[in-house]
């Protein structure tokens, strides 16, 4: 089996910086046209800008996808651009604390309409315009016609009170590929997830650079001992893409440094 999506259109969400940028980089390089989302406009310019000369292959759609129309515009904008879609990154992610006692503070709700709600809403909308675009094949032709990878985070698999909202949205996350990809997986479209440990990105430096502490405790409950760069996640994705993962489904992928091995405490998670 192949490695290979070029040729392929790939939509990638959170695509303006950290993980979805690193994806749609690394999906650009390996040949795929790229519909870029995010909305952050600004930031989707100077990258689009910097890939001007794969410009013929790459395209960005600012958004907020947390809206019905957006998600029906992206796909419609892609579909326009491309002739198609192939591949949904649903790598948009928003971390942030939540007070686990306070009945007013609203962040549950709020992360989990970023981390859960959008990616669900846009999967189910891109997997029912792959069914579209297999219409008229064969009985018997069981090629893959579509594969949705979903980040999610190490933070749904350990207790972290000051990060409820996130963590219960992580977890559902990864339960909602799971039972999607049984859902989907007659149509024959694949879903899986790629769930990482503390990974260095702007919403990561940020939070370090207001928790001085933090640093040295991450590093102290990693095995390998660091914090992962963004560039390190992209193959994984890739893989999963990809036809050499043609018989897998419903699997999460966990790139942590080993970090989910050991009983890390409270260590946040990001």
């Amino acid at each position: 089996m192949s490695f290979s999506i070029k040729g392929r259109t790939a939509i990638v969400t959170g695509a303006a910086n950290g993980i979805g940028l690193a994806v749609a980089r690394h999906f650009v390089r390996a040949g795929a046209n790229v519909m870029m989302a995010d909305s952050d406009e600004a930031a989707l310019d100077r990258e689009v800008a910097e890939l001007s000369a794969d410009s013929e292959r790459v395209r960005m759609f600012a958004g907020d996808l947390r809206q019905k129309l957006a998600v029906a515009n992206l796909v419609s904008a892609t579909v326009d651009a491309f002739d198609g879609v192939d591949i949904l990154v649903n790598a948009a992610r928003q971390i942030g604390p939540t007070a686990p006692l306070d009945p007013d503070d609203t962040s549950v709700a709020d992360l989990l309409e970023q981390n859960l709600t959008l990616p669900l809403r846009l999967s189910q909308s891109i997997a029912r315009r792959f069914v579209k675009q297999a219409e008229g094949l064969s009985d018997d032709d069981d090629r893959i016609i579509g594969t949705i990878v979903n980040l999610s985070s190490i933070a749904g698999r350990r207790a972290h009170p000051e990060l409820l909202g996130y963590g219960m949205a992580n977890a559902a996350l990864d339960q909602m590929t799971r039972s999607m990809a049984v859902a989907l997986a007659p149509h024959r479209i694949r879903m899986n997830g790629v769930c990482v440990g503390s990974v260095l990105s702007n919403s990561l430096n940020l939070w370090l650079r207001d928790h001085g502490a933090a640093r040295a405790a991450i590093l102290g409950a990693t095995p390998m001992g660091r914090i992962a760069n963004a560039s390190e996640v992209p193959d994984t994705v890739q893989y999963l893409a990809s036809d050499a993962s043609g018989f897998v489904t419903g699997q999460i992928i966990v790139i942590d440094g080993g970090r989910t091995l050991l009983d890390a405490g409270a260590v946040a998670a990001h």
